[in-house]
Order: structure tokens, then C-alpha cells, then sequence
């Protein structure tokens, strides 16, 4: 909840050292839950990430600053990368480092500092990785917000307001103190515009969609075949979640800035969300075809990988959405709030679909209702509203209206 502080933050102080500061949260965060050793540490430790950390509007700020309307689509392809290499390799670094004096005891199995914070080591791997990322940012990365005031800037002001003689006039005071200030950030009110409320409505639809869609697939491959799954091992279950993550690399680098270009920002962003009823309709296919199979087969096996396909192209959606928020701001000086606030939907959203798929999908298996498959009705319906608040965004990106108007 403190993503939107953040972006507004980095409207009047620059991205950069937000940016820092959230990385620098992450790092201590991660350290401190491998040290931790009862759940209010484990709790406190999380909370300073979410504190500290509003790195995803802000990174997000920083790719529509560089960028212009001709390749756009092309930087924010590689978003949907980034998160989907973290959410494979984090799960697989968490189970292959977790307790290494049990699982690794030739070389930590004397070690007393591992076996008293077993975790550590697993915590401690990403926590490095985001020290290094702090550097590299520190040393390469330059600032892109041209309206933001260096914090050293404003210190400097304030001292040489403070070191005026007491015999100064209040003129000049005022002269002074009125380089020093800085602009305004805009009220809250003003931001809320209608372009801003469509943007992030519908970025915090896309995530439920897709949320809910991620928490349901894993466990719809775990569950035994009778009870309305797959029966997948988790080794097998690793390997479909794999090829996922590989060809939405490819999908995203190689064909979405052409799609986008070719077809236009709101229909790859309906198609995207749309694609989502096809892939909740084809869990009961492939339940069903399972069972008629008794157990996974060729056929099975086809079902699966066309939905995987079908689920790559829901991510089409993030890349055009992205681009309304960034267009939909009523100025540069607001990017990051509008960021922030769409980001917050979001993680609103986040918090709330997986725990409700999750539960109507054993509350479908428990009750029965429509042969087990009553999740996917209702996963269905939110698709159809999401639709209907797609149907909301304008043909052209804003800022691509605005050309046209001045243009004419």
C-alpha cells in the first residue's frame, strides 16, 4: 500500500533514489526474514519490504520516460519477463538452499550458524543479487524524471535560508526562499481523472484475471483426476509451469510490439483478457479428457500446451495496459502517482484473487455443484466484466487522440 507514496515521491525527488531506497529495503528485508525465528519477526521482516519497496511504478515510470510512442511497446515487453524469471527461479532457489545442513551436510551439516536460521542461506542468495542491483543502479543508472529536485539541491538551499543575516530584508528572504522551493505535487482530486480511473480499473482487472488464473493452474495439475484435476507429480507440474515461462520469454520479446503495432494497443488487450476464457474453459476439457483417457496422454498432453499458449497471450494484456496508464497522466510531473495509483489496485487485487480461487476451487470439489467445475463459471464471469470495463478504453491510446486533435 505504500507503492503510491513512493511513485509520488519520485515525482518531486527523482526515480533514482527511490529506486535505491527499494532495493535497499528488499536486501534488508530479506536478510532479516532468514534471521528471524519466530512469525512476528518472519512478519516484520516482510513489512519492511512492502515499506520501503515501490520499485514496480517507479521502474514503470522510468520505461515510459525514455521511451516515446514508437517503441513503447517494445520496452515494456520485457516487464513480463523480468517477473516471470523471478517467480521460476525464486520458488526453485527457496527449496534448493532451504535447511542446507540436512540438505547439503558434507559441506553445512558442522555448521551451527545454519542450523540454527535454517532459511538464511535461501534468503541471503536473493538479498546479494539485490545488493549488487543497488551498484549497478548507484553507478550506471540515470536519473529520467527532468522535473524532479535532487535532495543535495534542496539541503543546500536550506542552509544558505538558514546562514542569512538576521538583518536581511524580507524581500530578499523571500526571494530566496522562493528558489529554493519546489513545485507542488498536484492533489490527489486533480489526478483522478477519468482517463487515470479507466487505465488503473482496468490494470486491477487484468490482475485479478490473471492472479486467479495462476493460483488456480497449480493446483488443478496437483489434484487427483477423480476430484476434477490432473494428477500431476511436482516434478511434471515444474515442467509445464517451465515451458510457461520460456515461450512467454519468446512471445514477449519476438511478437508483441508487432502484434501491437499491427492491430492496435485495445484490441491486443482485449483479445489478451478474452483468451482467458478459453483457458478456464479448458481445465474441465482436460479433466475430462484425462478421465476418458485414464490419465494423461498424447491428447491430454496437446490440451495442456494449447492452454499454456492460450495463457501466454493474457500477458499481451499487461504490456498495452501499461501503455494506457503512461498516456492517461495529465502531465509528466504525475506519472509516477498515476503509476502508484494503479499499482495499488492492483496489489490489492493480488491479495484477494488467489485466496478466492483457491477457495472456490475446493469449495466446487466439496459441494459438487456442476460436475466440480463450478470455479471456472465464475472465474468466466469475471472475465465477461472485465470485458465490459475494457470496452470502456478509447480505440487510440490518449496521448495518441491528443496528436490527432493538434495535428488537425
Amino acid at each position: 500500500m505504500t507503492v503510491l507514496y513512493w511513485s509520488r515521491l519520485s515525482d518531486r525527488y527523482g526515480r533514482k533514489p527511490v529506486i535505491l531506497t527499494g532495493l535497499f529495503g528488499l536486501s534488508l528485508s530479506m536478510y532479516s526474514f532468514g534471521l528471524s525465528r519466530t512469525y512476528w519477526g518472519a512478519v516484520f521482516s516482510r513489512s519492511l519490504n512492502g515499506a520501503l519497496n515501490g520499485n514496480i511504478g517507479v521502474i514503470k515510470c522510468m520505461v515510459a520516460e525514455i521511451t516515446d510512442h514508437t517503441n513503447i511497446a517494445h520496452a515494456y515487453a520485457y516487464l513480463p519477463i523480468s517477473w516471470a524469471t523471478g517467480q521460476a527461479l525464486g520458488p526453485a532457489i527457496g527449496g534448493y538452499f532451504s535447511r542446507p545442513a540436512e540438505q547439503f551436510p558434507d559441506v553445512f551439516g558442522n555448521n551451527e550458524f545454519m542450523k540454527k536460521y535454517p532459511y538464511f542461506l535461501a534468503c541471503s542468495i536473493p538479498a546479494t543479487f539485490s545488493v549488487l542491483a543497488w551498484l549497478v543502479t548507484l553507478m550506471f543508472l540515470k536519473e529520467t524524471n527532468a522535473t524532479s529536485v535532487a535532495v543535495s539541491d534542496l539541503w543546500k538551499k536550506s542552509k544558505s535560508t538558514e546562514d542569512l543575516p538576521r538583518t536581511a530584508s524580507s524581500s530578499s528572504v523571500s526571494s530566496i526562499t522562493t528558489k529554493a522551493s519546489t513545485p507542488e505535487p498536484m492533489p490527489m482530486r486533480a489526478i483522478l481523472t477519468k482517463p487515470v480511473i479507466i487505465a488503473a480499473v482496468n490494470y486491477a482487472f487484468l490482475a485479478l484475471v490473471d492472479m486467479t488464473l495462476r493460483a488456480v493452474q497449480p493446483v488443478f495439475l496437483s489434484t487427483p483426476i477423480e476430484l476434477g484435476g490432473l494428477g500431476l507429480p511436482p516434478y511434471k507440474i515444474g515442467r509445464v509451469l517451465s515451458f510457461y515461462g520460456v515461450f512467454n520469454g519468446l512471445f514477449q520479446i519476438f511478437l508483441f510490439a508487432r502484434i501491437n503495432e499491427r492491430f492496435g494497443t485495445k484490441k491486443v488487450y482485449v483479445v489478451g483478457i478474452a483468451s482467458s476464457l478459453i483457458v478456464f474453459a479448458f481445465f474441465p476439457v482436460i479433466n475430462l479428457l484425462a478421465r476418458a483417457g485414464n490419465g494423461p496422454n498424447p491428447i491430454v498432453w496437446a490440451a495442456v500446451g494449447f492452454q499454456v499458449i492460450m495463457s501466454i497471450i493474457i500477458n499481451f494484456s499487461y504490456g498495452c495496459v501499461f501503455i494506457y496508464i503512461a498516456a492517461s497522466a495529465p502531465n509528466k510531473s504525475t506519472l509516477g502517482a498515476v503509476n502508484g495509483l494503479a499499482q495499488v489496485g492492483v496489489s490489492i487485487m493480488r491479495t484477494v484473487g488467489p485466496a478466492t480461487a483457491n477457495s472456490l476451487f475446493s469449495f466446487s470439489i466439496e459441494r459438487g455443484y456442476l460436475g466440480g467445475y463450478f470455479v471456472y463459471v465464475v472465474l468466466a464471469a469475471i472475465v465477461v466484466i472485465s470485458l465490459v470495463v475494457a470496452d470502456q478504453l478509447p480505440n487510440k491510446v490518449w496521448r495518441d487522440e491528443k496528436e490527432s486533435e493538434s495535428s488537425s
